[in-house]
């Protein structure tokens, strides 16, 4: 078995993920058509796309996606919601916990919830960039189920781009695999076998703050 070794941090994983997007997602830097619009999922998605936009010459911005937490392990999405009212179930996973239909509201109020007060700190009413016709990539710190990636790609569909690029630095082969049903080009450079959670896969993975977004938004690099 392979063993991978650890980001240092985002800024890392993020130059890790840059590598392998450029061998996977030909981009002509010179065709102004071709410079794609980089989404990173707030928060600890948004410093790994910074490095990604920089170096595939794209427009850095981000997409407010919530995770819908399980009721008893609230960092273990069993869903996901996005801008527009878009939802997604994780049903697998959800029948494996056992999640009541009860139970299942009341996160998914939550999570509606925390994602208008996360659009209202990040985006105020500054509007997403124009996504149709472009080739728009979806980064974060990593993937797990992939339940928050998957809305996500679904919530981006909507607005018509010439494609889908789904770039995490590393992820379960599982997840991977899933979600290239949905996406046209999934780049994860790491898939252990042994994959466990996102976190443990960081030497140095402390929490992103809002202020770390909006200065990374104002300056990417």
């Amino acid at each position: 078995m392979r063993r991978w070794r650890r980001f240092r941090d985002r800024a890392d994983a993020g130059a890790v993920l840059a590598d392998a997007v450029l061998a996977e997602v030909p981009v002509d830097p010179l065709h102004i058509g071709d410079h794609p619009v980089v989404l990173g999922l707030p928060r600890g998605g948004v410093p790994v796309a910074a490095v990604v936009a920089s170096r595939v010459g794209g427009a850095l911005d981000l997409l407010a996606v919530r995770k819908i937490g399980a009721p008893d392990h609230h960092e273990l999405a069993i869903g996901a919601v996005a801008s527009g009212g878009l939802v997604v179930l994780n049903l697998d996973v959800i029948t494996h916990l056992g999640v009541t239909a009860a139970a299942l509201e009341r996160r998914t109020v939550i999570a509606r919830q925390e994602l208008a007060d996360q659009e209202r700190r990040l985006r105020g009413g500054r509007p997403l960039p124009i996504l149709a016709g472009r080739t728009v990539i979806v980064v974060d710190d990593g993937l797990a189920t992939g339940a928050t990636m998957r809305v996500a790609v679904q919530a981006v569909r909507a607005a018509g781009p010439a494609r889908v690029v789904v770039a995490v630095p590393v992820g379960s082969p599982e997840a991977c695999a899933q979600l290239a049903d949905v996406a046209d080009i999934v780049v994860c450079p790491r898939r252990p076998a042994d994959f466990s959670a996102v976190g443990a896969w960081y030497a140095d993975f402390s929490a992103t703050t809002d202020d770390d977004v909006l200065r990374l938004l104002a300056d990417p690099t």
